[in-house]
C-alpha cells in the first residue's frame, strides 16, 4: 500500500514538473529549430504550442510577488539542472564513445557509468520537482484549481496521442501482416 501511495505522489509531482516547469523553461527561451534537440517528439508546431499553452496558464494565475518570487526560482532550477542533465548525458556518450573502440567490451563499468549517471539525473529531477512543488503550494485554491484543470488537459491530449500511435501501430501490423512474403 505504501509503495502504491508513493508512486502515485511521485507521479502527481512528476506531472506538475512536467506541466508547470517543462514549459516554463520554454516560454522563456526561442524555441528551437524543427528536428533539433530540444524539439518534443509529435512534429513542428507541438512544442509551440506547448508553450503558448504554459504562456496562458502563467497569465490565468495572476500570480502575486511573492509566487512570482517562487515561480522563478522553479524556473532557475528547472533550467540549471536540465543543463546539468544534458551535460551528464553528454558526459556518458563520451565515456561511452570511448569504450566501445575496445575489443571486449566492460560491460560492467558501462552499467556503472549509466547507474551513476541515473543517480545524478534523478537527483536532479528531484530537486525540480522539489521547486514546482513549493511553487504550487503557495498558490490559493483557485490558481491550484487553475493548475489542476490545465494538468488534466495535457494529460487528455497525451491519452489521445497515446491511443493515436496505439491505432497506428495496430495498423502497420495488421498491414504488415497481410503483406505477401518478402514484403514489408
Amino acid at each position: 500500500m505504501y509503495k502504491t501511495t508513493s508512486r502515485l505522489l511521485a507521479i502527481a509531482a512528476a506531472s506538475l514538473a512536467l506541466a508547470v516547469g517543462a514549459t516554463a523553461a520554454n516560454a522563456q527561451t526561442t524555441p528551437p529549430a524543427p528536428g533539433g534537440p530540444g524539439m518534443m517528439h509529435g512534429g513542428p508546431g507541438m512544442h509551440g504550442d506547448f508553450m503558448l499553452g504554459f504562456k496562458k496558464l502563467h497569465d490565468k494565475l495572476n500570480l502575486n510577488a511573492a509566487q512570482e518570487k517562487q515561480w522563478q526560482a522553479a524556473l532557475d532550477t528547472m533550467k540549471q539542472n536540465g543543463e546539468a542533465m544534458r551535460k551528464n548525458h553528454e558526459q556518458m556518450k563520451q565515456q561511452f564513445d570511448s569504450m566501445k573502440n575496445q575489443p571486449i567490451l566492460d560491460l560492467n563499468a558501462m552499467h556503472t557509468a549509466h547507474e551513476q549517471n541515473e543517480q545524478r539525473n534523478q537527483q536532479l529531477r528531484e530537486q525540480t520537482a522539489q521547486a514546482w512543488l513549493a511553487f504550487y503550494n503557495g498558490l490559493n485554491d483557485q490558481q491550484k484549481t487553475t493548475v489542476s484543470s490545465a494538468i488534466k488537459e495535457r494529460f487528455a491530449k497525451m491519452e489521445q496521442r497515446h491511443e493515436q500511435m496505439r491505432e497506428r501501430w495496430e495498423q502497420h501490423h495488421k498491414d504488415g501482416a497481410s503483406a505477401p512474403a518478402g514484403q514489408g
